[in-house]
């Protein structure tokens, strides 16, 4: 069995799309465009890798852009008052503090600050318990994208086997509460899980999301399954690698995401979706 592969790509560029139409529409309305702060703070390049290509989305679908490049001595008081500020302002529909934040600052404190109908990242705790109540206000971007991908393949999800490898905040938790939410039966593995192989040998839906490359072996995958690989590795010799075994896992699962390209612009396509709607809520 050759896995078929979910295009992440043109999956995003739909999304894209259907959010500029709907941008459009507001502008017809005498409305004004959403708009999005981002904060960055620091000097870390795959941070502002990242913040490039949501400005650039941005740009695309008409979301208005604001953007805050502080320096990596900014104290905690500084960034929760312009935090506050950005609350404050009825213009600005969504707020994005980009992670990692220096070590010195108190990441939780600082996504806590922040609105919940402002949070278009959905880290903060009041949409996540949203989301645990199967009650979801703006749901974390990248799970979000997991399960458009999913949706894509047709299959119907409910009582499917979903093994979510990685209980992180930003993806395995919160993953685990949106399958849940679509009626699959979710096993969530992590550091401490003993055997990791049986888990995903018997998992009909297999979500990997940890940093570490070839953490899920190829072999392990069961014949006909949904492979996403939230995992995105730079290797010494420069090649992106994802966290599962690709070549290997491709010739027994039914479908399966690339790295790059897999659920990587999800992501960032879902965070316009949720800039949208966090405008159209206020």
């Amino acid at each position: 069995m050759t896995a078929q592969i979910i295009d992440g790509k043109q999956i995003a560029a739909d999304v894209r799309r259907q959010v500029a139409e709907n941008i459009q529409n507001r502008l017809k309305e005498n409305k004004r465009a959403p708009c999005l702060a981002v904060v960055i703070v620091g000097n870390d390049p795959a941070s502002h890798v990242y913040v490039r290509n949501k400005k650039n989305a941005c740009i695309e679908v008409g979301i208005q852009s604001l953007s805050y490049d502080l320096p990596s001595d900014t104290s905690q008081q500084h960034l929760l008052s312009l935090v506050d500020e950005l609350n404050a302002n009825p213009d600005v529909d969504g707020i994005l503090v980009q992670l990692p934040l220096p070590v010195e600052l108190n990441s939780n404190e600082i996504l806590e600050r922040i609105q919940p109908e402002k949070d278009v990242d959905g880290f903060h705790p009041f949409n996540l318990g949203r989301l645990a109540q199967r009650l979801p206000a703006l749901r974390p971007c990248t799970p979000k994208g997991v399960m458009k991908l999913l949706e894509s393949t047709n299959i119907d999800l409910h009582g499917q086997e979903a093994v979510v490898v990685g209980a992180s905040n930003i993806v395995g938790r919160p993953m685990s509460l949106e399958l849940l939410l679509a009626g699959c039966t979710v096993t969530t593995t992590h550091r401490f899980t003993r055997d990791l192989a049986f888990h995903v040998q018997r998992a009909d839906i297999v979500i990997v999301g940890v940093g570490k490359p070839g953490i899920v072996k190829g072999e392990w995958i069961k014949k006909g399954a949904i492979v996403i690989d939230v995992g995105i590795n730079r290797l010494s010799d420069g090649r992106l690698v994802g966290d599962v075994d690709y070549d290997i896992a491709a010739q027994s699962a039914g479908w399966i995401t690339p790295v790059p390209g897999g659920v990587g612009p999800m992501t960032v396509a879902c965070l316009m979706e949720n800039t949208l709607e966090a405008a159209k809520n206020t």
